[in-house]
């Protein structure tokens, strides 16, 4: 403490009464009947009416009725939804610049906020949210999401560095994510004491979502007059505009931050932590622009609040189960101790601990890490003072309990469950003293100094890391070891026979689903058998020698396998004919498959017809390779197949090239698949003709097994790629990414990133291209074409003028657009893949 200061004054410093705002707008406080009250000293520069004149007058006499009507009818939103609403590029006058406007209510004063539009750009706020809320919803844990949020707000709102800045239980803060341009400082992993953001911020971040300061060395806004006519200040708690606390500027300046937002993170109603915006020169962010990252914030708390709803979900599972197994470890007629005693190993799985003790009845058990039974019977005369009926946790019991600093090595942390009223009785766990260091944003406990703002602190101006070992502490309990601790305490003290006849019922309900399972297993097992014994039955007739009986059985087979494989990975669903034909064709001939032309819709066959399909193509193969098209290598095989006008499959084998047909003696069981199967399995038709010149096929397959493939998006790359003599070798090198659509453009830069790229310099219009290609020529470029109100040809001259290789991406099909000189560029049609950026950027490149 420094002459009466201390750190505590940073929480009794009243922020939302500052009587100024920030010079970017100006702001009028109004009376319920629309009086002006109040107004911001720079207002004349923004309606030609100084303050003094403004003071007592109507509002309908300084704007139009228009403009007033719309911010009559946000004020009624903002009553009944008890929020600050906007309006954006609205006109107060016919000849005023267009303005965005922020109302609210204050106590009983009508506060309107206004500052300048955004006009140079159509902000879709709902689509951007929703899409990048969605690619969120992809990632694949916890932390990731939280980087990819810190990622996509700072690419919406163009700040240096984007934190993602969590809460501890005390106030503190850690960043846990971070997302910077080069050359700024890191400060993930950083920890800050509770002081840097005092309480009555923190109770205004959770009432106020946003948080935006444009300049932190711009001079304040004077409020006009400085309190009412009462001598009451006016309350700026939700005003948009509000400047800033002096020690906070100071704090900012201190971190070389010029200007800041903050977009509160809630979890059901309370602060969870912040968006943290830092960029290191004064950045003006239209409201519209801000009301996009208010929405986000929401958006990700909401998202946040699911994560947390599905742990708990989890965890009240992980109780529920641990219930039952409890109830079955009581039941067998044991001891209380004996029973309690063996909780452990049940427990374990859901709390884990390093030692268990078991006070009952006077009589004490330990087992693993714990204190001494002398210093617990200690330890249980401090818990009889606990409420009686609630768990008790701690990681530190030195500081609870002042002998516990003796046996902190083995046990530093308990989690008591009490288990009677009289006597008291108790199960604890304890966990090990866990040596940790902690690394703070500059030493959290420095002396501090008075500043140049009165009685008040000096901010540290030291950010570097400062670590600090922590002793006699545990690793801390969770809340889900509270929860599941709580549930285990009810079990034990209220026998809850329903959850485990619950159980009980789910198991007969388990076993009678898998008995069905069981029975459809032999049903279909029987099913297969039965079609392999016929396969050997008849395919026997005619043949003299076992390994010619065991390559035709093999084959068809084989030929039925091929057709599962494919109806296993379709889930048993309709499956693709065009596949099946292919694969049973590879499966001869390998690389003289293009003997063979296949042509027709893309059709979908059931799971019988696709199998009854599978053994005719692979007869008809087997047939032409021992006396048909391919025994000579002239020889060539087209299907095609079309739909009828009764949206059945029409299917045509043609041979051609071969040695002449001729009909066969006898009908061996290949002949017969090939005339039989499609009429009597399917009730469709089929018809073999012996040509002289080739052997001809026709079948009917009814439409009931037949449906058309839906239409699935072309992603081609237009023009032809060779193939790369390392196909696999990375990219390499800078590559420039010119995309105006940031969730396209996040998604590309992913895909380059993974494709071996050092770096990926994404930028969203001509001039920043050109810019960022004069700093630092990029090995390659992928450039959209279509940038809105331009298009990347220029770009593409500058990067043809300096030999650096590129492609264009395009969503639109028409050449047209493309001068004469890039007519023969690559060109990528959206949506590409991963696959098709490669290929296209290895061709381009030459290697």
């Amino acid at each position: 403490m420094i002459g009466g200061v201390d750190l505590s004054n940073c929480d009794r410093e009243p922020i939302h009464l500052v009587g100024a705002i920030q010079p970017s707008g100006f702001l009028i406080a109004l009376s319920t009947d629309w009086i002006v009250k109040h107004a911001s000293s720079n207002i004349g520069a923004w309606l030609g009416v100084e303050p003094d004149a403004l003071l007592g007058l109507p509002l309908t006499e300084v704007m139009e009725e228009e403009a007033l009507h719309a911010i009559r009818g946000r004020l009624q939103l903002s009553l009944i939804n008890g929020s600050v609403e906007r309006a954006f590029r609205l006109k107060l006058s016919a000849s005023a610049l267009p303005l965005d406007i922020a109302v609210h209510l204050s106590g009983q004063s009508i506060i309107i906020e206004a500052e300048p539009s955004e006009t140079d750009s159509e902000l879709d706020v709902g689509s951007m949210v929703r899409a990048m809320i969605g690619r969120l919803q992809r990632t694949a844990d916890f932390d990731a999401c939280c980087r990819e949020a810190a990622r996509q707000l700072r690419s919406l709102t163009g700040f240096d560095r984007v934190m993602i800045y969590r809460f501890d239980r005390d106030g503190a803060g850690e960043v846990i994510a971070e997302s910077a341009v080069r050359g700024v400082p890191s400060y993930l992993g950083l920890r800050y004491p509770a002081s840097d953001i005092p309480k009555q911020a923190r109770a205004l971040y959770e009432r106020n979502w946003l948080r935006c300061i444009d300049d932190v060395g711009a001079p304040p806004a004077a409020i006009l007059p400085p309190t009412g006519p009462e001598g009451e200040p006016l309350d700026l708690s939700m005003s948009v505009l509000r400047s800033v606390s002096p020690i906070h500027c100071e704090y900012l300046r201190n971190m070389g931050v010029a200007a800041s937002l903050s977009v509160s993170i809630l979890r059901r109603g309370k602060l969870w932590g912040l968006f943290a915006c830092h960029n290191m020169v004064p950045r003006r962010l239209s409201l519209e622009r801000r009301t996009a990252a208010e929405l986000y914030g929401q958006m990700f708390s909401f998202l946040l609040e699911g994560v947390e709803r599905d742990r708990e979900e989890a965890y009240e599972a992980k109780a529920r189960l641990l219930h039952t197994r409890i109830m079955a470890v009581m039941a067998d007629g044991a001891s209380s101790m004996e029973n309690l005693g063996r909780l452990r190993g049940e427990v374990s799985h859901y709390i884990r601990s390093d030692g268990f003790a078991i006070v009952l009845g006077g009589q004490t058990l330990v087992d693993g890490s714990t204190p001494t039974p002398e210093e617990l019977l200690g330890l249980v005369r401090m818990l009889n003072r606990t409420h009686a009926s609630r768990v008790f946790a701690t990681s530190e019991i030195g500081q609870v309990h002042q002998p516990g600093v003796d046996f902190a090595e083995r046990a530093a942390g308990m989690l008591a469950i009490p288990v009677s009223r009289k006597p008291r009785d108790y199960i604890i766990f304890f966990r090990k003293e866990s040596l940790r260091t902690v690394t703070w944003a500059g030493n959290p406990d420095k002396p501090v100094e008075a500043g140049p703002n009165g009685q008040r602190l000096t901010p540290r101006k030291s950010f570097e890391a400062w670590k600090e070992t922590v002793h006699g502490q545990s690793e801390p309990w969770s809340e889900a070891d509270l929860r599941i601790a709580d549930s285990l305490r009810i079990t034990l003290m209220e026998v809850v026979l329903r959850l485990a006849d619950q159980a009980e019922e789910e198991r007969r309900t388990a076993r009678e689903r898998q008995e069905l399972l069981i029975a459809e297993l032999n049903h279909r097992v029987r099913n297969i058998l039965s079609l392999v014994r016929a396969l050997l039955v008849q395919s026997r007739a005619g043949v003299t020698r076992v390994e010619e009986f065991a390559e035709i059985v093999g084959g068809r087979i084989q030929a039925l396998a091929r057709a599962h494989d494919q109806l296993t990975a379709e889930n048993w669903k309709p499956s693709p004919l065009r596949p099946l034909i292919a694969a049973e064709v590879d499966a001869y001939l390998g690389s003289r498959a293009e003997r063979v032309v296949l042509s027709g819709p893309e059709v979908l066959l059931s799971p019988p017809a696709l199998s009854v399909m599978a053994l005719i193509m692979h007869e008809l193969v087997t047939n032409a390779a021992k006396y048909g098209a391919f025994v000579d290598s002239g020889g060539r095989v087209k299907v095609h197949w079309s739909l009828d006008d009764r949206d059945a499959l029409e299917l045509c084998w043609e041979e051609s090239g071969g040695p002449p047909v001729q009909a066969p003696t006898r009908q061996g069981f290949g002949t017969t698949i090939i005339e039989r199967s499609v009429p009597h399995e399917l009730k469709g038709e089929a018809t073999v003709t012996y040509a002289l010149a080739g052997l001809k096929a026709r079948f009917t397959v009814p439409a009931i097994h037949v449906s058309l493939a839906p239409e699935r998006p072309a992603a081609v790359i237009e023009a032809a790629v060779t193939p790369c003599a390392a196909a696999d070798a990375p990219l390499g090198g800078t590559v420039l990414l010119l995309e105006d659509n940031m969730i396209i453009a996040m998604s590309a830069e992913d895909m380059l990133l993974k494709l071996g790229a050092e770096r990926v310099e994404t930028v969203a219009s001509v001039r920043q291209a050109l810019v960022a290609i004069a700093d630092d020529p990029p090995a390659m470029a992928l450039l959209d074409v279509n940038l809105g109100t331009e298009t990347s040809f220029p770009v593409a001259e500058r990067l043809r003028e300096l030999g650096i290789p590129f492609l264009f991406a395009t969503g639109y099909g028409e050449s047209a657009i493309f001068p004469e000189e890039f007519r023969d560029v690559l060109v990528l049609r959206k949506p590409y893949d991963s696959e098709q950026v490669r290929r296209g950027l290895q061709t381009v490149r030459g290697t």
